[in-house]
């Protein structure tokens, strides 16, 4: 076995169960005797070029449990996406610090950077374990049926909607909330997984898997609203038109971008104003509301998952299983097995390094305007112990007397 170092980093978006995993890594490492010290890189990759490390080997059980459970990234993340000079820093400070095993926590990113620094400590002669844990709320990491952070913030959207469908019953109108999701709309399909009764919200729910068209969506709301007398809408940030291009572009002359080179669509409300302000002009609607969840559902504190808070306390003590037992690089996948049950996989991490995956045709509607009970079912077991359920009150309509106002 290779004696040395564990180095441990956290990569792009925080999630609610993301230090689980960290955890969950640092625990099981301190059971090899060939594990010399465990450090974590403040900011993820940003922290290891800089030698921003801290020692984890000298953190009690006991803190690190209660760290455990708490939302956001213990470590700091960061965006920075390596490119080939990049990674070969990384790999310099590695071989410094006689650092033998890397975890990296994170997404599609994460993944090909661990692809890289492997490749670059390979051409070195170096030897070194990499192992990438997978993290992030958009699900869209692929081989896996689903990713750690995803069930809680799914949970944080699912009874988000169930009160706005509360708050859109006593005072009816149209609301639009627009979810995080640039390529794929499992976050944002969540939102249908709080409804109960029947002309429940949300009524329609638009993902990225689908070309988005103005036109078409008005007519859904008219439809609904003339039926219902009011209207629940979620929306994926990023909905496009027939030629890819984000809807939210429309509204914007000049648009951010990322460190990645897209189009900055969260923690800007652009998107609910143009939707909410064509259901105005267009449908003259009079109360017609908007909010954009932005980094809500990423951290939120108290709506958290059992399932995914055991699961990506699993997924770290996996990896160094994979890496300490077995010497093994690549990255740890989720497979469903029986009616809810799961299974840890050790798969290439070029077979998931920067792919996305979307949702599944099965889990839209034909109208492509909803979810089905497929996406339901795929997502209820997810969600954790009992969802908190709404209640209506069931008294008899008094007969009216007066039938015209004098």
């Amino acid at each position: 076995m290779q004696r040395g170092k564990v180095l441990i980093a956290q990569g792009g978006g925080p999630t609610a169960v993301i230090n689980q995993s960290l955890v969950g890594a640092i625990l099981e490492s301190r059971r090899f005797p060939q594990v010399t010290r465990i450090y974590g890189a403040r900011h993820g990759v940003s922290g290891i070029v800089d030698e921003q490390f801290v020692d984890l080997s000298q953190e009690t059980s006991t803190n690190l449990n209660l760290i455990a459970e708490t939302p956001g990234a213990a470590l700091g993340s960061t965006r920075d996406k390596p490119n080939n000079k990049y990674c070969q820093e990384i790999v310099k400070v590695l071989m410094a610090h006689d650092i033998r095993y890397f975890f990296y926590i994170g997404g599609n990113d994460s993944s090909d950077t661990l692809r890289l620094v492997s490749n670059f400590a390979e051409k070195e002669h170096y030897p070194i374990t990499t192992v990438h844990i997978p993290k992030t709320i958009d699900n869209d990491l692929v081989l896996n049926d689903h990713c750690p952070g995803y069930p809680s913030a799914a949970r944080f959207v699912a009874s988000a909607f169930a009160g706005v469908n509360q708050d859109n019953r006593a005072i009816p109108g149209v609301y639009v909330g627009v979810v995080m999701g640039r390529h794929a709309g499992f976050l944002t399909a969540a939102a249908g997984l709080g409804q109960r009764f029947r002309d429940d919200g949300p009524h329609l729910v638009y993902l990225p898997e689908r070309v988005f068209d103005i036109d078409s969506f008005l007519s859904d709301v008219k439809e609904v609203h003339d039926r219902l007398g009011r209207c629940v809408i979620a929306v994926s940030e990023g909905i496009h038109d027939a030629e890819g291009a984000p809807i939210v572009t429309k509204l914007q002359e000049h648009v951010e971008k990322d460190a990645h080179g897209n189009v900055q669509l969260s923690g800007t409300g652009a998107l609910a104003d143009l939707l909410t302000n064509a259901i105005k002009s267009k449908l003259n609607i009079k109360r017609v509301r908007g909010d954009t969840f932005g980094y809500l559902q990423r951290s939120f504190l108290g709506v958290v998952s059992d399932i995914d808070q055991r699961e990506a306390r699993e997924v770290g003590e996996k990896a160094a299983q994979f890496a300490l037992w077995h010497q093994r690089n690549g990255t740890v996948t989720i497979h469903r097995t029986g009616h809810y049950a799961v299974d840890y996989q050790l798969n290439p991490l070029e077979a998931v390094a920067a792919k996305t995956k979307t949702m599944d045709d099965r889990f839209i509607n034909e109208a492509g305007n909803n979810i089905t009970d497929a996406f339901r079912h795929y997502l209820t077991p997810l969600l954790g112990s009992e969802m908190p359920q709404t209640h209506r009150l069931r008294s008899p309509i008094v007969q009216k007397i007066l039938t015209e106002k004098s």
